[in-house]
Order: structure tokens, then sequence, then C-alpha cells
């Protein structure tokens, strides 16, 4: 490959040659070239690429090649730990400072550090500050700092930390070094934030595609029993890593322990659990003993396996930058992830009675744009990436539940709608969607009875239709702002929701509106239903594959992560063994020409892979 051509030939040809042996790439993705230009010119950059956009290597592929030591800002420990062990593999050495190292492996990273021999020196925002290490890496002179999910410094981020705001001194105590802030979700007033909490200097700024394009997106509505909905989504990924979100702890054990019950390899993780608990899990799920993690939203930040196949929300984040990051968790690798999203109006008003306890009005607008695209029915892709200031330019991206044709009118929806607020309407806005949709499909309920509304004209006016269709379209009407759901005050001092008319809900009655319900499409009147190994959005990368091979080599390759107790991507990634299976590279010649093996992967685990190869070509 021919790059870097403004920077100095020899400078230039080690670069090529450390990204070839080291991580066996021969072809870079957009924008690192400039990142890591940036990082070797000494000049202070901003980097915001996707997850999976390959934003570690911006600031690792420029430590292999210079003189002295970079030291990388990182926030959770089992990162760290996860980014050390994959640069060891690939013959780099790096060290990391954190509370989990015992006293001597302390001493020998301090001993290391002290002497020079470290490339990368990965350490807490709390530990770097400290005035020990401080001292020893101004002694150092250390001229390059990365800091790692950057948007923590910003109050306008969706993870904002305090002991981030500290990393503001840096400029003034390493005047001469380069300082690089890199993150994956970033609003362009986060951005600017950034910059100015870090001086940084007429910093590079690389701001890359916020499209994903090996994601396939799908929110759909919460429809009867969560489980059923979350199995049928699992039964497309079987014997593949995923995690599941749900919003409370006790969502978290419930939907765990039915699916445990559902003969599903799942563990739990929520901040309830112990210590030792949490640790086994995610553990567990970075060794992958364990295909599902069912997790409240701290899990996922530490975890950097590159092969999770599908991330499902049982419940709408608070923002769409927890959206982002949160789904961003899958297909690390390129290859194709699914994202599914189950929503229901109920959600907007947990999250927005949790935030009104908080006095946070910024969280309560993030609360309401992720409300607006769960609810506003255009291409999922557009969605995301206009809500990062960029323009999405396909009219249709082939990998979300709308583009797809997934969803449908409902037949008449605009009268099943008006059926519904007159039935609200008739209530006088006094009761909950239970009790609605018992009025409307007629059921003989003693309460209903009891205050005569079984006498009303719309009493049994959708009696041919299910009760879970019939709360799915309030649902909707509420998200569509055709119908409110309150709290109102009961006997007792208990509150409780009702659903009550509004403007909206007149202007439909008046034909002044027109209001679109819509379903799924029937599973009879799809093309085909989607299977393991099946294309479930854009991007088949499983062409040519032999699968069978492909479970030999992932098993092999667990076998070795587990003898060397790194997570098995060290070893090699879903995309390398995938084309390891397609292309059946006998030789260490031959594997060379595949991307993601270099010279240190090569020498330590070369031969096992060839004769596993060999074997199954015999086997033929």
């Amino acid at each position: 490959m021919t790059v870097f051509q403004s920077l100095p030939p020899p400078l230039a040809a080690r670069m090529q040659s450390a990204l070839a042996d080291h991580w066996g790439i021969r072809a870079l993705r957009p924008l690192q070239e400039p990142a890591i230009k940036a990082v070797l010119e000494n000049r202070d950059s901003l980097v915001v690429l996707p997850t999976g956009g390959g934003k570690s290597l911006c600031y690792q592929a420029p430590a292999a090649v210079q003189s002295g030591m970079t030291v990388v800002v990182s926030p959770l420990i089992s990162l760290m730990k996860d980014q050390v062990d994959g640069l060891r593999s690939s013959g780099i050495n790096a060290r990391r400072l954190d509370s989990s190292l015992s006293l001597d492996e302390r001493i020998i990273a301090e001993r290391e550090v002290a002497s020079g021999e470290v490339r990368l020196l990965f350490v807490s925002p709390e530990r770097l500050l400290q005035s020990d290490l401080c001292n020893l890496l101004q002694d150092m002179q250390v001229n390059v700092f990365a800091i790692d999910e950057a948007h923590c410094i910003s109050h306008w981020g969706h993870d904002f930390r305090t002991e981030y705001r500290q990393l503001q001194r840096l400029r003034a105590l390493f005047p001469n070094a380069s300082i690089h802030a890199y993150t994956a979700t970033a609003t362009e007033k986060v951005q600017k934030d950034i910059i100015e909490q870090l001086h940084l200097r007429d910093p590079e700024i690389l701001i890359g595609d916020f499209d994903r394009p090996n994601l396939t997106y799908r929110i759909q509505f919460r429809r009867g029993e969560l489980v059923r909905q979350v199995l049928e989504v699992l039964s497309r990924h079987k014997g593949e890593g995923g995690i599941i979100y749900c919003i409370s702890r006790a969502d978290v054990d419930s939907l765990a322990a039915r699916l445990k019950g559902a003969g599903i390899n799942c563990l739990p993780y929520h901040a309830g659990m112990d210590a030792e608990s949490r640790s086994k899990a995610q553990d567990a799920f970075w060794e992958e003993e364990c295909d599902v993690v069912v997790a409240t939203v701290a899990f996922g930040m530490g975890i950097d396996r590159s092969n999770v196949r599908f991330v499902l929300h049982t419940g709408m984040p608070k923002s769409i930058e927890h959206y982002q990051q949160e789904t961003g968790r899958a297909g690390r690798d390129g290859l194709e992830a699914e994202c599914v999203l189950l929503y229901s109006a109920a959600d907007f008003l947990t999250w927005r009675s949790i935030i009104a306890k908080n006095n946070d009005a910024h969280g309560l607008e993030l609360l309401s744009e992720i409300d607006r695209l769960c609810r506003t029915p255009i291409c999922r892709h557009k969605a995301l990436v206009s809500y990062f200031a960029q323009v999405y330019e396909k009219e249709n991206c082939n990998a979300c539940d709308l583009c797809l044709n997934e969803t449908e009118l409902v037949p008449e929806s605009h009268v099943v709608a008006q059926k519904i607020l007159s039935c609200v309407a008739r209530l006088r806005d006094r009761f909950g969607i239970q009790y609605i949709t018992s009025v409307l499909r007629g059921e003989k309920v003693s309460r209903v009875q009891e205050k005569g509304h079984d006498r009303l004209s719309t009493y049994g006016i959708l009696s041919e239709h299910s009760t879970e269709d019939i709360r799915d379209w309030i649902y909707q009407l509420i998200a569509q702002g055709a119908l409110q759901q309150i709290e109102i005050e009961g006997s007792g001092g208990r509150s409780f929701p009702v659903v009550v008319m509004n403007e909206a809900s007149l202007e439909i009655l008046r034909n002044q509106r027109t209001a679109k319900l819509l379903q799924p499409v029937p599973r009879s009147k799809k093309k085909g239903s989607k299977t393991k190994g099946e294309k479930i959005g854009q991007g088949d990368n499983w062409s040519g594959v032999d699968r069978e091979l492909f479970e030999k080599l992932r098993t092999l390759r667990r076998q070795l992560a587990s003898e060397r107790r790194v997570p098995p991507y060290v070893v090699f990634g879903d995309a390398t063994l995938r084309d390891f299976s397609r292309y059946l590279p006998d030789t260490h010649d031959k594997m060379r020409q595949i991307a993601g093996v270099g010279e240190k992967r090569l020498s330590d685990f070369g031969d096992l892979f060839c004769q596993a190869i060999i074997d199954h070509k015999k086997s033929l």
C-alpha cells in the first residue's frame, strides 16, 4: 500500500511495516491516516469515529514507530486490560497502572515505565495526575497524550464524568506535549466543549461518518409478552454473542431467569449485584463462555469484544447518544450485526419521571430527541446520521425495519384511530389503557358493567381485534401526540396513569388531521423469513465461508485464548476466521495475505491454524 506520502520516506516506510507486522493491516479505514499523521507531527487532534471505526489504531500505530512513550487515558480498568493484552499479543510493549494490580505487578510496571521500555502506558484520569506518576512522566518528558472516551469531559456529553475535568491541567503540566481526543459519539456542541476543556491548540479536527452500514436497526413496539419478542431475536443469533439492555435491575433479573429457563446461555449484570458476580459475568462474556448478557447500561463500555452480533434494548434508552454508543458495541469487527429496540410510550414516562427528579432540563431535551427517533417513521440510518448533523445520501439503506418493509399501515388506520379517540372522549379522560382496551373490545368486565360503560356506543367497537393490537395502537397515538398519558392522584394519595384527549385528538376526529397506525408485516407476507447466517440487512459477509471450518477454528481460538487468559479476539478476529474459512490458507505465506494476520500472531498461532485447515481439507 502507498500511504503517508507527506511524511519523510523512512518514517512512512516504518509506519507501513508496523501496520503490517503488528496488526496485519494493509489498508487503512477512512480518516485513520490523517489521525495517525497528526500524532506523528506532534499536532493536537480531535477524532470522532463511530465504534468500530478504528480509533485505537490512531494512537497505537504512531507509538509503535515513535521514540518515547504515549500515555493513554481510559475510564475503565477492563477496557485498559483488553487493550494492553491485545497490544502485547501484537508484539508491542504496553502496560497499565490501575488499582487492580498487585504490589509486585505495579512495581514491575513502574520500573519498565521508568526505564523507557514501555511504548504505551494506560492510566485512569484519577491515577494520571497523582503526584508520583505525574512527576515521573514529567521527568520522562512524555510528548503524546491520548484521551479515550473524550466525551466524558463535557457537561453536554451523555456520559459526563467529573474526574475527566482534571485533564484540563495537562496543557499546563506538559506544555510541549500534543493532546489527542478520541470519541465515538459527540454532537457539534460536545466537540466544541472537548476542544475548550482540553485546551487543544489549532487541532486537526477529524469527524468520521456516523453511519454504521453493517448494522441493521429495528425499532419495534413492545407487543404482548416481552420474552416472546426477545426469543424471536435470539432465534436469529444462535450461538452468537449479544447484549440485552433493560431499564431496571428488576427487569434484568426477571428476563435473565426467563431466558435461562428457555435454554439460553445467558447471565445477568447490574450495579445491584456484588462485585464478584459482576466480574464473573463480564469475564464469561469476554471469554465467549457466555453467549448473552442481560444488563442495565452499567454494562458494556469496558467490553472490547469485537464480535457482538446483536444488541437488543427492551426499553428506550434515555438519549440518542446512549443509543448510538450502546448499539455501537455490535459489529465492531465490521461484520453484519443487528440492533433491535423494543419501544413503548411508557418508556418515555419512566425516564421523564427519573430525569425530572434531578431537575435536568438538558436530560429532558435529550429524552425528547430519542422519543422522536422511535416514533418517527423515517429510515433509521438517516435519522441517526441527521442527529449528528450529517447527511445520509441513500434513498434506501436496506438495513432497517422501515427500508426492509417490515412494517405496514393498519387497514383503515384513520378510522381505527377515530374509534379509539371517540372511546377516550366518552370515558371523559379518567381511565388507563387497560380499561379503555376492555371497553373497545366489549369485554364483560365487572368494573366496566358497574360503571355502565357497556352501554356506550363505543363498547365493543373494535371487538374483532386483539388486546395486544389495541394497546399497541393506543401507545402509537400517544407517541404521535394524538393522545396524552398523565398521572392523576387517586384514593390514598397514590397516583395512576390515565389517557386524555388534546387538540390533536379533536383534529383527527374532525378529519382535519390524518392518523397513521403501523403494524408488523405478518410473517406469512414476508419474502422468506431470516435464519441464522442469512442476510439480516445489508452486508452479507458469509459468502463463500465454510461454516463447519469456521466453527472448528472458533473452538481452536477459544482454547488458545483460554490458555493465555486473553479474550478470543486477541488471537484472531471473526473477520479473519471467516477469511481463513473462505480461502483455506494452509501456509504462512498464504496466511500473510489475510487481513488481521500480523507477524507476531502468525509466529504464535500460524502453525496451529494451518494444521487445522489442512486437517479439515483432508476430511472433505
